[in-house]
């Protein structure tokens, strides 16, 4: 960037159930197009916007985080309300700060955090029908939850990633999975340093195989252990998938989500 530049960061949610993802692509409906068309409307110049993590289609985001550079004066309000203004109704801008240092929405986030929704009753739900994923069978959370801590750590996940999934390396490092039920829905909690391609939902799916007991709580131990995706279950719906939200090291002022109290310590050496 040269002295004229200003680097803008964003707080951004969607709701994803019609969106082609979050990656601009020709001809279709995406949050990165919409989102730059309404930023470039605000900036009066083209505004091109990088994200912490890019979401496939269907899924949706409580805490996306992005970055833009830009020429032109603008204050903070006016990112926000401007670029609210030519947004369509499933996606808006919740806050914006100045850029601090070296900050990149991308490489500088430490972890993120994904949560998935299941809506586990016999009928499926005229509210929820896009923001969770349904099972009509009662899903045992706990097994689910003791199933899941197997995947804690570092591992190679290739057991779990799509297999069309451009990462180089298969190894993540998963900071924490929780499973836990509210009332009808069973909620999947998962933290880690980054996820391969549909690694939440392929998670999500082997977790509800072993909840409604066509597998056993040892199954997860053993995907690992085979590093095979084609031995790994149905991908679960993305429905019920939402970034929630992303952790970045404290000198870059963006504030945390509490989940994040929980990451290890040497998770946050870089804070």
């Amino acid at each position: 960037m040269n002295n004229d530049t200003k680097r803008i960061v964003l707080g951004i949610e969607y709701d994803g159930s019609q969106f082609f993802g979050w990656q601009w692509q020709t001809g279709k409906r995406t949050v990165q197009s919409v989102l730059e068309h309404a930023l470039s409307n605000v900036a009066n110049h083209s505004i091109s916007v990088i994200c912490a993590g890019r979401t496939d289609s269907g899924v949706h985001a409580l805490e996306q985080v992005v970055h833009f550079d830009t020429s032109v004066q603008r204050d903070l309000h006016a990112w926000v309300m401007g670029g609210n203004r030519y947004l369509p109704a499933d996606v808006r801008i919740i806050w914006a700060k100045p850029a601090l240092g070296d900050f990149h929405a991308r490489t500088s986030a430490i972890a993120r955090f994904y949560r998935y929704r299941i809506l586990n009753r016999p009928m499926t739900s005229a509210l929820l029908r896009d923001q969770a994923t349904g099972c009509a069978v009662p899903l045992d959370e706990q097994k689910m939850h003791l199933a899941g801590q197997a995947l804690c750590g570092t591992h190679d996940f290739s057991s779990f990633r799509a297999q069309g999934c451009q990462s180089k390396s298969p190894q993540r490092r998963l900071y924490f999975l929780k499973v836990y039920r509210e009332q009808q829905q069973v909620i999947i909690e998962v933290c880690a340093n980054a996820f391969l391609h549909h690694m939440v939902r392929n998670i999500a799916g082997v977790l509800m195989e072993i909840g409604v007991g066509k597998q056993p709580i040892e199954w997860t131990r053993a995907l690992l252990d085979i590093k095979d995706r084609s031995q790994g279950g149905v991908t679960a719906s993305p429905k019920g998938l939402h970034l929630a939200a992303v952790y970045y090291p404290e000198r870059y002022g963006i504030e945390k989500h509490p989940i994040f109290n929980q990451l290890p310590s040497d998770a946050k050496r870089f804070d």
